[in-house]
This record gives C-alpha cells, sequence and structure tokens, in this order.
C-alpha cells in the first residue's frame, strides 16, 4: 500500500523556519520523484517544489525560490522541505505527492496531474 506522510508543520513567526517531512512506503522510492505542494482555502493547489529520483535534479516555484530548499533521504524513503524566511503567505496546507516517474515532470509550475499519489497534508501557519 502506497503511503505518504507529512509532518513538522505549524506554527512560526515571519523569518522563520519550518522543515517538513514526507516519510514514503509502499513503492520503490528511488523510482520516483517527488514533489511538494500547498493550497490555501479558495484556491487551487499550486506546486511549489520537485526532487527527481536520483536527488540530482530540484524544481522551485518562484516564490519560495532561495528560500526552500528540497531532498531526500532513500535510505529512509523520505524527503525533506526546508522552508527559511518564513512569510505569511506562505501560509497554507502543504502536501507531498509521487510522480509518475523518477523525472521532474516538465512542466513549469508542476501541476497536479503529473502526480499519482498524495498525502494527507499539513498545516504551515506564519504569523505573528
Amino acid at each position: 500500500q502506497v503511503q505518504l506522510v507529512e509532518s513538522g508543520g505549524g506554527l512560526v513567526q515571519p523569518g522563520g523556519s519550518l522543515r517538513l517531512s514526507c516519510a514514503t512506503s509502499g513503492f520503490a522510492f528511488n523510482d520516483y520523484a517527488i514533489g511538494w505542494f500547498r493550497q490555501v482555502p479558495g484556491k487551487e493547489r499550486e506546486g511549489i517544489s520537485c526532487i527527481s529520483g536520483s536527488g540530482g535534479s530540484t524544481w522551485f516555484e518562484d516564490s519560495v525560490k532561495g528560500r526552500f530548499t528540497i531532498s531526500r533521504d532513500n535510505g529512509r524513503n523520505t524527503v525533506y522541505l526546508q522552508m527559511d524566511n518564513l512569510k505569511p503567505e506562505d501560509t497554507a496546507v502543504y502536501y507531498c505527492a509521487r510522480a509518475a516517474s523518477r523525472f521532474i515532470p516538465a512542466q513549469n509550475p508542476i501541476m497536479e496531474s503529473a502526480f499519482i499519489s498524495w498525502g494527507q497534508g499539513t498545516q504551515v501557519t506564519v504569523s505573528s
């Protein structure tokens, strides 16, 4: 059974940091790119980052570039999203998702339709 479980969300002040984790099971982890999306009420889910199966390629949406870092530990079947210099507009539910292949989808930005399995989400709130 394929599972993706996000953790690490919470309340943080502007300028602070959080590290989200996406723990996976039930599939050959190295064979799939993993992406991070976020969603606020009333808006579509937006792709913000993705990492290839090998970890050698990454992609970031412009609004998080330079502030967020994505990495993966293929020994622990886990992907991390390090979020620094957080802003109130980063407040959202964050989801990780498994792509259909080991490659980052050839889209800019990445789209939900290219991902085949999803976690349940973790809330990130940036507020003073």
